[in-house]
């Protein structure tokens, strides 16, 4: 690579993932801000439904449909984005937002661990323990964290772990419309629970400005700066980039909604981040499409 490629060969795609994975957060918190009139229930469903729309109008996936495509992948990414969006809101409703993206970073960082047969990422597992160690374990004393809360991201991080192993088969047959066509059915499945929780305030006026940055911020705005970088460069340093959503969801926490770790927790957080990117790095021959975080 040339000193004349080198700005527009690398610095613009990791620019790119970082406003990707600062809109993820930014949106996060935004969507938190719904909690009180719709609850996460649904917050989830304006997000899923308005994002869906935002997505399936920049993909169009009905132009070029794929011959024997493999629906049931599909669908379970479907199943699996649902999930761990409505997982995510509920543990974020109980939970600072960067301890509980850090909680839900344990699907993926399991997913690079397990995938791998080499006894040197044992040591990645090993460090992620302490990290939950310091952030659900030692975290401010004398104030318990919530552990329904706790166990909303527990729940997240396995559909997030689905959501990769589900990924990597639908993104091969569906590619750039992968990510439209699984958000489309997520917001299917989480309408009902959405009217059921929220009924007719899902449609008040008052939300809706609200509502659509959210799902601007959560799904038209990343997805499309993934969609630039991801081709752009190797698997591997999208992957370890994307580890530092803990990170931008500690500050959107913070900036955005008041939220402040204690000194243990932050270490809890830095834990997670390194053992998610020396996993990454360490992991190879991964798809990057099916490895971005779904919220």
């Amino acid at each position: 690579m040339n000193r004349k490629e080198w700005p527009a060969g690398v610095v613009l795609p990791l620019l790119a993932t970082v406003a990707a994975m600062a809109a993820f957060q930014v949106g996060a918190a935004f969507a938190k801000s719904l909690f009180p009139a719709i609850g996460p229930e649904g917050a989830a469903t304006l997000r899923l439904g308005l994002g869906a729309v935002m997505l399936l109008a920049i993909a169009r996936p009905w132009r070029a449909w794929p011959a024997s495509a493999p629906l049931l992948p599909l669908l379970g990414l479907g199943v699996s984005v649902a999930v761990v969006i409505l997982a995510f809101y509920m543990a974020i409703e109980r939970l600072p937002l960067g301890l509980a993206i850090a909680l839900q970073f344990l699907g993926p960082l399991g997913v690079a661990v397990f995938g791998s047969r080499r006894w040197s990422d044992l040591a990645w597992a090993i460090l992620a323990a302490a990290g939950v160690w310091l952030l659900v374990g030692m975290g401010a004393p004398g104030a318990a964290l919530d552990l329904v809360g706790i166990g909303w991201a527990l729940v997240a991080a396995a559909a997030w772990a689905t959501y990769i192993l589900c990924g990597r088969v639908a993104s091969v047959a569906f590619g750039r419309s992968t990510a439209a066509l699984s958000v489309a059915i997520a917001a299917l499945l989480v309408l009902p629970v959405g009217v059921h929780e929220a009924g007719a305030e899902l449609l008040s006026p008052a939300l809706i400005p609200m509502a659509l940055l959210v799902a601007l911020m959560s799904t038209a705005v990343p997805f499309s700066l993934e969609l630039y970088a991801m081709p752009r460069m190797p698997a591997r340093t999208f992957a370890v980039f994307t580890s530092l959503e803990p990170a931008f969801g500690v500050l959107s926490g913070l900036f955005l909604l008041q939220e402040r770790l204690d000194v243990a927790q932050i270490g809890g957080v830095t834990a997670v981040v390194a053992a998610a990117a020396g996993a990454a790095w360490s992991s190879a021959g991964h798809s990057a499409v099916a490895e971005a975080p779904p919220t």
